[in-house]
């Protein structure tokens, strides 16, 4: 297994993967390009890819690099421990269910930290889906560093209405909730 920065030639499985793993209409051509694009600065790419000896993607990462996104209603900056401008956003992390349990998430987590400090990032943050199985997400992203922030009921609701997202646990009517947690570095 071997990482790299997101490049187009692995959209296509980049878009199964994450619809895999987060449920149908999570990603897409057209949202998957915006990601990407929102990714870059610098020269360098906060996104990457872990593909196996066959170049295939077995797991993904795509991250946003600090004052390259917006900050929505389900962001509460006045309680993040650095400035707007220097908070990144780790938009998803996927990792295909036959390669889990082989530590390939944190790998593609340092990976994107060592990118984003470059990119003058000081802390990244997320939104952790906390019905995840077991709630590996936010476990994970503890492990990890992360410090919650605050909970969000129906997250990804407004994805189901307005993008015809399909949550794997809930359906078309998602009432998932997340975890808003802060990794600095």
């Amino acid at each position: 297994m071997r990482l790299t920065q997101l490049n187009h030639d692995y959209f296509s499985q980049v878009i199964s993967l994450g619809n895999l793993v987060h449920g149908e209409n999570y990603l897409d051509d057209e949202k998957l390009e915006k990601i990407y694009q929102m990714g870059l600065k610098n020269g360098l790419n906060s996104s990457f890819v872990a593909v196996d000896a066959k170049d295939r993607v077995v797991g993904l990462r795509l991250t946003f690099c600090p004052s390259q996104w917006e900050i929505d209603k389900w962001c509460t900056p006045s309680q993040w421990p650095v400035a707007v401008e220097t908070m990144a956003y780790f938009k998803c992390i996927a990792i295909h269910p036959d390669a889990q349990g082989q530590g390939i998430g944190p790998k593609l987590l340092a990976a994107s930290i060592d990118v984003l400090k470059q990119q003058g990032a000081k802390a990244g943050v997320a939104h952790l889906w906390c019905q995840s199985p077991g709630n590996g997400a936010v476990k994970y992203f503890s492990k990890s560093g992360g410090k919650l922030v605050k909970l969000h009921d129906d997250r990804w609701l407004e994805n189901c209405i307005n993008d015809g997202y399909v949550c794997p646990i809930c359906g078309n009517e998602c009432h998932c909730q997340a975890a808003e947690m802060v990794i600095e570095f």
